[in-house]
């Protein structure tokens, strides 16, 4: 008999997570394996924020911080949304916690109760559904396909409002696709949520830095709902620092405090060390940035070839992240090698042990037809996984 709680069995495991071990499983065995699931940079974290942790440990910044963070990476946090965002913030508007993940989960168990609808757009990230499940939400699910570039548009947006919807998960970059939500576009979308004062907006902008169209647009920028949008960011991912744990929300004074006490009673403030390393990343220079974005355009761009010569792939272009999302369609329902491919998880699956190649299938986006590669590896190696898919693929 099961002893575990209701809430945990509703839980579905993360299939990204899950992928990366099966791969690392196989690796163990001596098996070749190129691991295309995990959504990190492979860069390391940059000097002076290294040594800024360094130094952190020497000055005995080891004791516990303020449950929100200390002030001094607050107000950091404050300073890079005004220089970069022009957008008005205090230090008590920011909560910073283990990662941008608890971020999100933060706001959704503090404003959401049993039946509240929360609106997903499709594709989305893997822990958005099962933390809104957590909250004792329902789940309403937007579909954008490949044709429209994985991106919702209002008149999808205004169909999805009920009386019950209270929030809107917006992701730009996104993750899993790789899209960008143009100013226009985000503009479209806060026309409708004007129109309904009562939905938080939970805008999260963890990829900011790494989009190819130069400046970044976030939907706190318009008037009409700013006081209703909470921006969610974090250090992971522009300056490679995944294993940090370090995200921060930047919210209205009554979802900053709500989330302050919520993180008081479970984990309490991040790692203090951890935290003068962001701060330093906020304050430092910022060319790593730069670098690293160059990198990945590359490869976005090597990515996109390389998929396009795939038979029964359809690609576009994203425009920021490291993911590229193709339709993998055409194999759903085909029998290769003797195996039945039922849908993009098993489609995933047949790519890690015929071709030795991990990738996430699209089912785990809300995307069945996909299939998401990280385009977060070295030059060779993507070119080295594609020629591998294209050989296991090839006459089917």
């Amino acid at each position: 008999m099961s002893q575990l709680s209701e809430r945990l069995a509703a839980l579905s495991p993360s299939e990204t997570l899950a992928m990366s071990q099966k791969s690392n499983e196989l690796k163990a065995q001596g098996i070749d394996v190129i691991n295309l699931s995990v959504g990190e940079p492979d860069f390391n974290t940059p000097g002076f924020i290294k040594e800024a942790a360094k130094k952190a440990i020497d000055d005995n910044f080891s004791f516990y911080s303020p449950v929100p963070g200390y002030l001094s990476l607050r107000k950091a946090i404050v300073a890079k949304l005004k220089k970069e965002n022009g957008l008005d913030y205090t230090p008590e508007q920011i909560v910073c916690s283990n990662g941008a993940k608890q971020s999100v989960c933060n706001v959704l168990l503090s404003i959401i109760d049993a039946g509240d609808e929360v609106i997903v757009p499709a594709p989305y990230w893997v822990s958005y559904v099962e933390m809104v499940k957590l909250a004792e939400g329902t789940n309403v699910v937007v579909e954008a396909g490949i044709e429209q570039d994985f991106k919702i548009t209002p008149a999808q947006l205004e169909a999805a409002i009920t009386p019950k919807t209270k929030a809107l998960i917006l992701c730009s970059p996104s993750n899993p696709t790789g899209s960008v939500y143009s100013k226009d576009e985000l503009k479209g979308l806060a026309d409708v949520l004007a129109k309904y004062s009562n939905i938080i907006i939970i805008a999260d902008e963890i990829y900011e830095h790494i989009n190819y169209i130069g400046k970044h647009e976030s939907i706190a920028q318009f008037d009409s709902i700013r006081d209703r949008v909470v921006i969610v960011n974090g250090v992971s991912k522009a300056y490679a620092m995944t294993g940090w744990r370090l995200g921060w929300i930047a919210a209205p004074q009554w979802i900053a405090s709500a989330c302050n006490k919520l993180q008081g009673q479970y984990t309490s403030g991040p790692s203090s060390i951890a935290q003068k390393a962001a701060e330093a990343a906020c304050l430092g220079p910022q060319d790593c940035i730069a670098t690293m974005r160059k990198a990945f355009e590359r490869r976005r761009d090597l990515m996109v070839k390389l998929c396009s010569e795939i038979p029964g792939f359809k690609v576009n272009q994203p425009q920021g992240a490291f993911y590229l999302f193709p339709d993998c369609s055409y194999y759903i329902g085909k029998t290769i090698d003797g195996q039945t491919i039922n849908d993009s998880a098993d489609f995933a699956m047949f790519l890690l042990e015929k071709a030795h190649v991990a990738a996430v299938g699209g089912k785990a986006f809300g995307a069945n037809d996909c299939i998401r590669f990280s385009y977060a590896a070295a030059d060779e190696q993507l070119i080295k996984a594609m020629q591998r898919i294209k050989a296991v693929l090839e006459g089917v």
